[in-house]
């Protein structure tokens, strides 16, 4: 270890202090030379392994330890016992033949202790502060015990909500997803990677896993390659110019092609392109799973496969630990594709300050659940829910009677949601809990156990118990288990019995406000009648139960707006809202529901356009959608000029009034309309939003500014520009309203 001690003091001065450095530098550079030049080729194949353990294992097996001692491991996943932490980086860092230090690894998603919303949910917020802080707390928190990377964040766009996995996503529009990337790399990894308090970011899955066919995990799918680089490739760029760490492939095929043997995207794209100098990790056993996909006939062809796409380290599976040298033997792989791995590799290790200081500090101590993190935790959740509807009845007065039911009304575990390993259901605090905790007048009737109970046994003594409130707040949903990997749902209703009870319920007169805790939008079309309101809060994390309790007692409004369009029906998937025309557009002038065709009619196209004819062409509510507890009015949209050069920019401006009797926020969108373009393009574009605080009366002025360069995509020739012509722009409070404007946009 001393051996590279001079050249980490002068590696280190020569990085960047203040910002994460993601271009190569000549000491660099000398110093992983001078690492890479002491190993064997069994060494350097080492430092591709990424070993998985389960965290809850109780014993340290002899086996690990004895390939950590052989040089058999570069990173570690799940090791979550610190005293197995210590002991484990002791044996790499003083016995192994290079000293080289490990990586600890984990999916700290929205949270390590401290559960912050998913990240479907951090997205409603429309914030990119609250993501960099939530981020930043889990990073804190995860590396007093050794942790140093982490899984995330996820940046596939998507458009399904049947999918699992929507639940780590942040939505469906790239320009959203692009700016939270920034945001969550930003937070996870600080203003150093050095700084023991940062962590590694990973942008996944790389790439295209959100569009899935069907919703089913784990699917193949078909992304013609402009729609790659206009929709799904923006976040993971914008992650990589923040300096993102790593990179993780995906488990799906891209137009035949398994991410994890990928070489035009991990090469050509990747590194040629997005210049990124990181190391590529695949996603748990994806190297192997080549051979089921059918593109690789064994474990050998899968390892040289990955290799030769240029996958650096492989997650669990070990087809380059029994077959790279075999593979660079028989010519197959060559000895310098291995050593760019080992580089990519040690050069986040010396990023990350581990071969100057492998060890965790013991002093720092997170001190789990601090009154800070709980109070960020709080504030995430009240930005992240998302009120659908308001029928004047929330929020409520102090001294309403509530009758608080429903399966997600106090169920600890479930509200953390998807991905929360490390968080504790005794920190959670829940609806009843914060209900309780203020003083309200509250009656819990207990009716459904759980999200899925299918029994209405008790469906009697729930009405019973609801006679003396003045108002039934209903905390429905999905259990976390409903939601995330492997988690796919072909229905998107409320799970078991929760739709009939509340029926029921609302048969007693009682007004009714629906809460829904899920991890991912839930079809409401068939109670949406039933009650008087209906607030989003996604899985909302620990604090959820507080920040709950606040919104619906006017102490706060829910400030959230919904990240992905929200279906009428599961039939209706997928759905964006930046979707294209076709030839012929939907349109309420023109548009047949079914049961207005009459009986016996002429066999025709009636309608003549893109629609289903039992649910429309809209969703249930558009993308950017969110209610708060006044409302706003738009006037006054104004263009600095009808027509600009590539070199000019337009100023957009508007004015917003806050026509209500309450204090309130609106976050005003910004959208443009490419009309003609050399391929199609979409509707409605997101180019920019600005959160806007108003007084009752108030009114203020918003500016936009948009040029050439935010009206550029890629054309089906590959060529990246902005096009003359025509274009529409929108301001408004959601992807289906707004005042609008057209200017030119000439050479």
């Amino acid at each position: 270890m001393k051996y590279y001690l001079v050249i980490i003091a002068l590696t280190l001065i020569g990085c960047s202090e203040n910002k994460v450095s993601t271009t190569k530098n000549n000491v660099e550079e000398k110093f992983i030379d001078s690492v890479l030049a002491t190993m064997s080729i069994d060494d350097k194949i080492g430092q591709t392994n990424l070993r998985g353990t389960s965290s809850r294992s109780k014993t340290l097996s002899d086996e690990l330890k004895e390939d950590v001692r052989q040089g058999k491991v570069g990173a570690l996943l799940n090791v979550m016992n610190v005293e197995f932490v210590d002991e484990l980086q002791k044996i790499a860092v003083e016995e192994s033949p290079n000293k080289i230090p490990l990586i600890f690894g984990r999916d700290v998603v929205h949270g390590f202790k401290t559960i912050f919303p998913i990240p479907i949910g951090l997205a409603s917020s429309w914030d990119t502060n609250i993501v960099k802080s939530s981020s930043r707390i889990a990073a804190i928190e995860a590396s007093s015990v050794g942790i140093r990377w982490t899984f995330a964040p996820m940046l596939d766009i998507a458009r399904d909500s049947r999918w699992g996995r929507i639940a780590e996503s942040p939505g469906e529009d790239p320009y959203l997803a692009s700016i939270y990337g920034k945001a969550y790399v930003e937070g996870f990894q600080g203003d150093s990677l050095n700084n023991p308090t940062s962590i590694a970011a990973c942008a996944k899955h790389y790439i295209g896993y959100g569009a899935v066919i069907g919703g089913r995990d784990y699917n193949t799918t078909i992304i013609p390659e402009p729609l790659l680089r206009n929709v799904y490739l923006p976040p993971f760029q914008s992650a990589l110019d923040a300096g993102a760490a790593t990179v993780m492939t995906s488990f799906n095929e891209i137009n035949g092609i398994p991410a994890t043997g990928n070489e035009f995207l991990l090469k050509n794209v990747l590194r040629d392109e997005l210049n990124f100098d990181g190391f590529v990790v695949s996603d748990w056993d994806s190297v192997i799973e080549m051979i089921a996909h059918g593109y690789a006939k064994d474990e050998k062809q899968a390892g040289e496969l990955a290799a030769n796409a240029g996958m650096d380290m492989e997650m669990t599976s070990r087809a380059y630990e029994y077959h790279l040298k075999d593979l660079i033997k028989e010519g197959k792989v060559t000895e310098s594709q291995l050593n760019a791995f080992v580089k990519n590799i040690l050069r986040i290790k010396l990023r990350l300050g581990l071969f100057e200081t492998p060890y965790r500090d013991k002093n720092n101590e997170a001190s789990f659940y601090k009154k800070g993190h709980l109070e960020e935790a709080k504030e995430a959740a009240i930005k992240s829910s998302v009120l659908l509807k308001n029928k004047n009845i929330l929020p409520l007065s102090g001294d309403t009677k509530v009758a608080l039911i429903g399966p997600l009304a106090n169920a600890p575990l479930d509200q953390m949601g998807t991905w929360t390993f490390d968080g504790e259901k005794e920190h959670t605090i829940t609806p009843l809990k914060a209900f309780k905790d203020a003083k309200v007048n509250v009656t819990y009737v207990t009716a459904l156990t759980h999200s899925r109970d299918r029994s209405k046994a008790q469906f009697k003594k729930a009405i019973n118990g609801v006679k003396d409130s003045d108002v039934i707040v209903f905390v429905a949903g999905e259990e976390a288990i409903l939601s995330g990997e492997a988690h796919s749902r072909a229905s998107l209703d409320l799970p078991g019995v929760q739709e009939d009870l509340i029926k029921e319920l609302s048969k007693t007169g009682k007004p009714i406000v629906l809460v829904i805790m899920a991890g991912r939008p839930i079809t409401i079309t068939n109670i949406i009648d039933n009650v008087d309101a209906v607030l989003m809060s996604w899985h909302p994390g620990t604090m959820g139960g507080a920040a709950l309790q606040e919104i619906i007692f006017g102490f706060r409004e829910p400030e959230g707006r919904l990240p992905v369009s929200w279906p009428k029906v599961a039939g209706q998937l997928p759905y964006f809202y930046n979707h294209k025309n076709t030839g012929r557009p939907a349109n309420k002038k023109d548009y047949v529901a079914m049961y207005d065709i009459p009986i016996g009619a002429w066999q025709s196209s009636l309608g003549n356009d893109s629609h289903y004819l039992d649910i429309g062409y809209t969703p249930h509510f558009p993308f950017g959608f969110g209610l708060g507890y006044t409302e706003f009015q738009y006037d006054n949209l104004q263009i600095s000029k009808d027509t600009i050069g590539f070199n000019e920019e337009l100023l957009v401006k508007v004015s917003i009034t806050n026509v209500g009797e309450k204090k309130g926020k609106e976050i005003v969108q910004f959208y443009t309309q490419d009309i003609v373009g050399s391929i199609t393009r979409p509707v409605r574009e997101l180019k920019g939003f600005e959160h806007v605080s108003l007084n009752a009366g108030e009114t203020k002025e918003v500016i936009f500014k948009v040029s050439a360069a935010q009206l550029e995509f890629t054309n089906h020739k590959q060529i990246r520009d902005a096009e003359e012509g025509d274009f529409n722009i929108w301001v408004g409070a959601d992807a289906e309203s707004g005042l609008k404007h057209t200017f030119y946009l000439k050479k």
